[in-house]
């Protein structure tokens, strides 16, 4: 049986201290039982998206980890659509900057039985020319996984409430990007979807396939801000262990996790301004 950790959400940066302390602890579980791979599925900096030095920061700690790593864009990363980001719109100076240091953002590892396909959630629907780049790698990905399994990984959820909601919001990849994504929904291989971004803890399935939201390595957020987002409030991370035709998951919470929320340290993460 192999094994996939997840990491996501760990908004680390060298201005500060915060978060350190809990990727040390999930970092100490990974050096005891090293996974096949490892998937950092966004948010990895505090701010990368305007500060290279927070990617940078958050590429030198993600890297002590063990093994491969799989490290795919948050909006924190590279900003995202300019609907749900205006101030920090997805482009090509934030791309660049995410790529010198964790790579294109997207790609594939094939463990024995299993495909696992990342992809940059961030780029979807901007009609950026990556956009275009990664559909064609998602066709091409699918079409050569014979008779795998595949695992899927990206920073935001594909959607929150069903595949069909034309709701286009902060929370998941926008309406009218989604068709790009049915190669992999219908493939009959398809057994899990992992994401991050909403830094809660939930799992569900439709039909032999288990969607599952990480919960973060950073911080929890107040629920008056994600009125009807279901979901534990937690911090960790998840160990993936892939059977012959499911995914088994894990939530890793080692004793000494803190789990601050967002309220109590916005003024050192994300203040808010007036304008």
């Amino acid at each position: 049986m192999h094994t996939i950790l997840q990491l996501t959400d760990s908004h680390l940066s060298p201005r500060n201290e915060l978060f350190r302390s809990n990727l040390a602890l999930i970092r100490a579980l990974a050096a005891t039982a090293p996974p096949d791979l490892t998937v950092a599925s966004g948010d990895l900096s505090l701010d990368g998206a305007d500060d290279e030095a927070d990617m940078a920061f958050a590429a030198e700690e993600l890297g002590r980890f063990p093994g491969p790593i799989l490290a795919l864009p948050g909006n924190h990363d590279t900003g995202s659509h300019a609907h749900t980001m205006p101030r920090q719109p997805f482009d090509e100076t934030r791309l660049t900057r995410f790529q010198r240091q964790f790579g294109a953002g997207y790609g594939l590892h094939d463990l024995p039985g299993w495909r696992i396909i990342g992809l940059n959630s961030e780029v979807m629907g901007t009609g950026h020319p990556e956009e275009e780049a990664q559909a064609r790698f998602i066709i091409e990905a699918v079409e050569s996984a014979d008779a795998r399994r595949l695992a899927v990984f990206l920073h935001k959820p594909i959607f929150v409430t069903h595949p069909d909601d034309p709701v286009f919001d902060y929370w998941s990849v926008p309406p009218h990007a989604r068709d790009t994504l049915v190669p992999i929904l219908e493939h009959p291989g398809l057994r899990l979807v992992a994401s991050g971004h909403l830094h809660l803890h939930h799992e569900f399935k439709r039909d032999a396939v288990s969607f599952v939201w990480a919960p973060p390595l950073s911080f929890v957020v107040e629920e008056d801000e994600q009125q009807g987002l279901p979901g534990a409030r937690r911090c960790g991370a998840l160990l993936h262990h892939l059977h012959a035709d499911h995914v088994e998951t894990v939530l890793l919470e080692p004793d000494g996790m803190e789990v601050p929320y967002l309220g109590s340290i916005r003024h050192q993460t994300y203040p808010r301004t007036s304008s």
